[in-house]
This record gives structure tokens, sequence and C-alpha cells, in this order.
């Protein structure tokens, strides 16, 4: 008698539960979604974007709207390098929008970006907006971002800033300057790291404009303890240096 009981009870409840869907469900379905709020505000992504990328995905009520599609239209947005979206009740869907921060160009004319964290993403900047160039084989943004950022502080005591960072594909380092000149530091090397070198570029940076043949066009350090100038061609002179 007891096992009948129970299940007499659970047939009850799962008939309960069954009546509920049936007579909730449509009900569901008829809850409007009265608002969209990003609970942030937003310097790059622009509101008129959002809107247009959402549009279509927004038709239906607040249970029905597919959160998951709203998340994936809004990060093919050119600035948006990550989203979250969820509902708020009662009639609402909130929206929190993590943009990219660009530091530099990537590439020659590729129309490209690299953020914070070295990645690389298709967006276009105000020409005003000045940044550093950085280029190199694909895969390495993260690693020339970081030799960028080390380069910077090995240099800061001239008071010249990075205009470009490059690796070439054989990984030899080539950076200019905001002047225009060029400093060839070559592959790292566990005798004569980098960092070594372009702090001997640092120590002599000062004596450079002072040699007779004027301001050297790009400077060669890819000598273990040495340097090499470069001139104008119309000048025809490499002068050698040694520490």
């Amino acid at each position: 008698m007891t096992a009948v009981s129970d299940l007499l009870l659970l047939a009850a409840g799962a008939a309960l539960l069954v009546a509920a869907v049936i007579w909730g469900a449509p009900r569901l379905r008829l809850i409007p979604l009265d608002e969209v709020r990003v609970t942030h505000e937003l310097r790059e992504v622009q509101r008129s974007e959002i809107e247009e990328s959402l549009e279509v995905l927004l038709r239906g009520s607040f249970f029905t709207v597919n959160l998951e599609a709203l998340r994936l239209s809004l990060e093919q947005l050119p600035w948006v390098r990550r989203a979250e979206v969820w509902r708020k009740w009662p009639a609402r869907i909130d929206i929190n929008i993590e943009e990219h921060q660009a530091v530099a160009h990537w590439g020659a004319g590729s129309g490209e970006l690299v953020n914070t964290y070295g990645e690389v993403f298709a967006a276009s900047l105000p020409e005003e907006r000045r940044l550093p160039r950085l280029d190199g084989p694909s895969g390495s943004s993260v690693e020339v971002l970081r030799r960028h950022e080390e380069f910077a502080r090995i240099l800061k005591p001239i008071g010249q800033q990075l205009a470009q960072v490059a690796l070439s594909p054989r990984l030899a380092w080539v950076i200019e300057l905001e002047d225009g000149m060029l400093v060839e530091l070559g592959r790292e090397q566990a005798k004569a790291p980098l960092q070594m070198r372009l702090q001997r570029f640092v120590d002599y940076y000062p004596t450079l404009s002072d040699t007779r043949h004027g301001r050297p066009l790009a400077v060669d350090m890819r000598y273990p303890n040495g340097f090499a100038l470069r001139f104008a061609a119309s000048a025809g002179h490499e002068v050698k240096g040694k520490k």
C-alpha cells in the first residue's frame, strides 16, 4: 500500500508539473522585453553599431531572446574584445563590453592594431591619434609588444620615443626612433643580449650627432663590442666604433 501511495503521489506531482509547463510556457513567451542597457560608458564602440548589430536578434520576448547569439554578434564589432549578456528581471537585458585598448599599429598598411594584451585586431583610428608601429611574423605580436615596452624603458634617459619595432622572419630586430634614426639590433645573442646592445647605443647617443659627417641615418649595433654608423647615400660613409 505504501508503494502504491508513493506512486500515486509521484504521478500527481508529474501531472501538476506538466500542467504548469503547458499553462505557463505560452505566457512566459508573452513577457515583453522593454529595455537593453549597456552597463558602462564606452569609448570606441558607438551606440549605433550596437543597435545595428542587435536589431534583428532582439525580436522576441524577455525569455525567448537568444543571449548567446547577442554575445557573438557584439563580439564581431571591431572594437569589442569580449561581451557579456544577461537577463535582468523583469524586462531588461544588460550588456557588458570590454573594449580593445589600442597601443600600436600592426604591420605595414594592414589596417590592424595591437591591444594591451598583444592581440591583433582590425579597426581604424583617427589620423590625429598617433601610435607606434609594430611588425613581425604571424603569431609574434605578443613578443613584439613585450620588446617594445622593454626597449622604450631603455631609451627613456635620452628622451627618444619609438616610432617602430620590427622583427624580421629571421628573428632580427630593428627599431626606428621618432626622429627617423634606425637602430639595427640583430638577433638575440647569449654573449651580447639585445638589452646590452641597446644600452650601448643609449650610452653613445649624445656623441652620434657630433661626427664630422653629420647625424647618421642608421646605427648598426649587431657587433658584439662595437657599432657602425651609416650616413646618407650621397655621403657614402660608414664609420665604425668600438666600445
